[in-house]
């Protein structure tokens, strides 16, 4: 008998025992009861984010040293500011509120979990001894990138994640990491800020949205219209999947932009056209989550330039992606 028919006859024999064996493997990759594929994984079915107060996130105040607020009544947002840090990019000294912000937010959802994801600066000499006390208390980070060009001393950005029903043990494991860099404390309160040198008229005409002054910056946002889900949680209006735009007033109406869009796929290239178009320079493209639906991306930019003419370079851009006006306080 030829080595071919051994082949074939042997492959006959088996095809009973393989198409049981497929049977088998497809009732064991089926979802249980009550549960969707995300992402090749098997997870529970959306759950919906609850409204909290201040008051509710005391324990999380008190590990991570300072307090926080309500954003959209769903969103317990800290900033860490690193005022320590001084940072020229462009020629240009950068302010803490245009691009040095580091924040983190803890969402509650309606199975009694709670969300936590951030933004975080940390300079080139801090980013190892971070990450490794965030990977050693259970803190994921899902990117790494830069927001600035060209900029001195060396600064990167880590989005951190986590999810769990222990919120206070996340804070801790947060103040880890943050305890190995020289984050400063709690900047004072008190006092207004100062007035913003910009024809703020002028830019949210271009916009066609209202902004706001945080301490001399001023900030501009929109979030995406659809339900954003990160796994089985969906996400609240804004927290994770914001186009923001701030601007820092340099003189006679010109001013740095620094900020991102955050865009699908299929308006990437049209995003990138619009901001190279308008005179706006490219700094990264990258991701937030591991596991956003829709997939959500993000272009850092930045711009010296008149003010106006970078808000009328950021409406073409903004037009071509699904967002709607965050509104002022948001």
């Amino acid at each position: 008998m030829t080595t071919s028919r051994r082949r074939l006859l042997a492959t006959a024999a088996l095809a009973p025992a393989l198409a049981a064996a497929g049977v088998g493997a497809a009732a064991a990759q089926a979802p249980p009861a009550g549960m969707r594929e995300t992402h090749g994984l098997w997870s529970h079915r959306p759950v919906k984010p609850v409204h909290t107060s201040a008051s509710d996130w005391a324990g999380v105040a008190d590990a991570l040293g300072r307090s926080g607020n309500m954003l959209r009544g769903m969103i317990y947002h800290t900033g860490f500011p690193r005022q320590d840090l001084h940072v020229v990019s462009d020629g240009v000294a950068v302010r803490p509120g245009l691009a040095l912000g580091a924040h983190v937010a803890f969402v509650r959802y309606a199975d009694g979990s709670t969300m936590l994801m951030g933004d975080v600066v940390v300079a080139e000499n801090e980013l190892q001894q971070a990450s490794d006390a965030w990977q050693t208390h259970g803190i994921a980070q899902t990117a790494l990138h830069k927001h600035l060009l060209s900029q001195t001393p060396e600064i990167w950005w880590t989005h951190v994640h986590g999810h769990g029903h222990d919120p206070v043990a996340m804070a801790r494991g947060l103040r880890a990491g943050f305890d190995r860099t020289r984050t400063p404390g709690p900047p004072p309160t008190g006092g207004g800020p100062p007035a913003i040198d910009l024809d703020v008229a002028g830019i949210e005409a271009a916009l066609g949205n209202k902004g706001s002054n945080e301490g001399g910056i001023y900030k501009n946002l929109f979030v995406r219209r659809e339900i954003i889900t990160d796994g089985h949680l969906i996400l609240p209006p804004g927290l994770g999947s914001t186009s923001a735009f701030n601007f820092q007033p340099l003189r006679d109406g010109r001013a740095a932009l620094s900020g991102d869009c955050a865009m699908t796929a299929g308006e990437v290239q049209d995003v990138l056209r619009a901001l190279r178009r308008g005179g706006i320079k490219l700094v990264e493209l990258h991701n937030h989550h591991l596991t956003d639906n829709p997939r959500l991306f993000f272009v850092h930019i930045w711009a010296v330039d008149d003010a106006v003419k970078i808000a009328r370079a950021l409406r073409a851009a903004v037009d071509a992606t699904n967002v709607v006006p965050a509104g002022v306080g948001d």
